[in-house]
């Protein structure tokens, strides 16, 4: 049969046929290959590839020896003084007794050294508090996350803080104390039967087949009884008063960041979501609130709070310098994290909201349940990253003041004893950034991946 002639210039002539070039095959798993073959495959596949592999791993292998030779082998462990140290060892091994003695310093800072345990007892809780947000039988994960964020403050204050209770601060205290019990008593609850503290407590008490206002008060009731155990152990809670200028270490660069933290996440919600708004005053307020911080350095905060603040305050009124601080910090992350929030809401396709409006939900229902939850798993790579930079930037404010992780480091060779010692103490608190920092970092890679939200789209 002969072709089919179509008139040149046709709509119907033939185009011909564009060359199909296959994608590059991504590498095979070492689970398939096994793993000589894996290496093999990625490592030794070609001539410059077995070149780079063999730089790299002799590159590895100096860069670890070096340390390894520095920090543990001709390391001196006992000695009196840096005297001493470099008399054993010259300079070619470290001298950690220094920064042996100086531990409890560079963790607590000046705090008294009779009072550590009330630190130590509020990391307690606090661990205690998040564990239930990895167990998988809790289902009541937003509320304790939520109480987390929202009163383990009020408690950890006083346990850090100390000294006389007004009735309101009792209140407060009284409040976290209770959200704790609360979040141990739903955490057991779910896990041993699978029901919620106040659906136990309605079984317990043979209310089962009652009406709904009726176990809502009995669920009421005994959130009351919490409350009430809270205040009896908060009322002979007596703590020594421990100012604030004491702080320092790894306990105030933890409290700086995790204030900062804890406020800059629902802080950047509200403005980006006021930055996306239709009402041109909220707008306009939300926009000028994040360039005018994010356009100025954390650095010029801290000195703008530390210094200015106090000049437009009414006469006889003082913010302790510690509060200065972590309220510059908190303003400042929350600028930041207003933005990743916002890429986040554009990167919703339209579709989604179309979708919750024709579901009939109104703009918080929608934003709440459908955008919300969508653009925070898409973000989480930065908001993490947010988080991690926030805690490493804590180490400005040792400018205006406040003796932090760096600045304790930095004491350890000012002391008489170890004077001239820096290196080893700066070491030594790289390790703990690079510890927690990478914690933070896996934990972001295994949300993701257990959200999926690292699947393309």
């Amino acid at each position: 049969m002969s072709d089919v002639m179509t008139p040149a210039g046709s709509a119907f002539e033939a185009t011909p046929a564009r060359r199909f070039t296959p994608k590059p095959a991504r590498p095979a798993p070492a689970s398939t290959l096994g793993l000589r073959g894996w290496i093999r495959q990625n490592m030794f596949s070609s001539a410059p590839n077995a070149l780079v592999t063999l730089l790299g791993l002799w590159l590895v292998y100096v860069f670890v020896s070096a340390i390894v030779s520095w920090t543990l082998v001709n390391a001196v462990w006992e000695a009196a003084s840096r005297r001493e140290c470099l008399d054993q060892v010259g300079r070619g091994g470290a001298c950690w007794p220094g920064v042996v003695a100086w531990i409890p310093n560079l963790i607590y800072g000046l705090y008294p050294k009779d009072q550590v345990w009330r630190i130590n007892l509020a990391a307690l809780v606090l661990v205690a508090w998040a564990i239930p947000l990895w167990l998988p039988r809790v289902r009541s994960k937003l509320a304790i996350g939520l109480s987390l964020v929202l009163l383990f403050p009020f408690f950890a204050s006083y346990m850090f803080l100390g000294g006389e209770k007004g009735p309101v601060w009792s209140a407060l205290i009284a409040l976290g104390l209770a959200a704790f019990f609360w979040v141990m008593a739903t955490s057991a609850a779910e896990i041993a039967t699978g029901r919620s503290f106040g659906r136990l407590v309605v079984v317990a008490l043979g209310a089962a087949g009652r009406s709904d206002a009726y176990r809502r008060r009995l669920h009421v009731a005994a959130l009351l009884v919490l409350y009430v155990a809270a205040l009896a152990v908060t009322a002979s809670l007596s703590l020594s008063f421990v100012q604030t200028r004491l702080w320092g270490g790894l306990f105030l660069t933890v409290v700086i960041s995790g204030f900062g933290i804890a406020f800059s996440l629902p802080a950047g919600i509200v403005l980006a979501l006021g930055r996306r708004s239709r009402m041109p005053l909220i707008s306009l307020l939300s926009t000028t609130f994040i360039e005018l911080f994010r356009s100025v350095p954390l650095i010029t905060i801290l000195f703008m709070f530390n210094t200015m603040l106090p000049l437009f305050l009414p006469a006889g009124v003082e913010v302790n310098q510690l509060v200065r601080a972590i309220v510059a910090v908190c303003l400042f992350a929350s600028a930041y994290m207003a933005e990743i929030i916002r890429g986040g809401l554009q990167a919703i396709p339209r579709g989604q909201y179309e979708a919750a409006s024709a579901m009939g939900l109104g703009f918080w229902q929608a934003t709440g349940l459908v955008i919300m939850p969508q653009a925070l798993k898409i973000m989480i790579p930065n908001i993490v990253g947010n988080f991690i930079g926030l805690f490493k930037d804590t180490t400005l404010v040792s400018i205006v003041g406040l003796f932090d992780l760096l600045s304790m480091a930095r004491a350890v060779g000012e002391d008489t004893r170890w004077l001239g010692l820096f290196l080893e103490p700066f070491f030594f608190i790289t390790m703990i950034y690079f510890v927690v920092c990478f914690s933070m970092s896996q934990y972001s890679l295994n949300l993701e991946n257990r959200l999926s939200a690292g699947q393309r789209r």
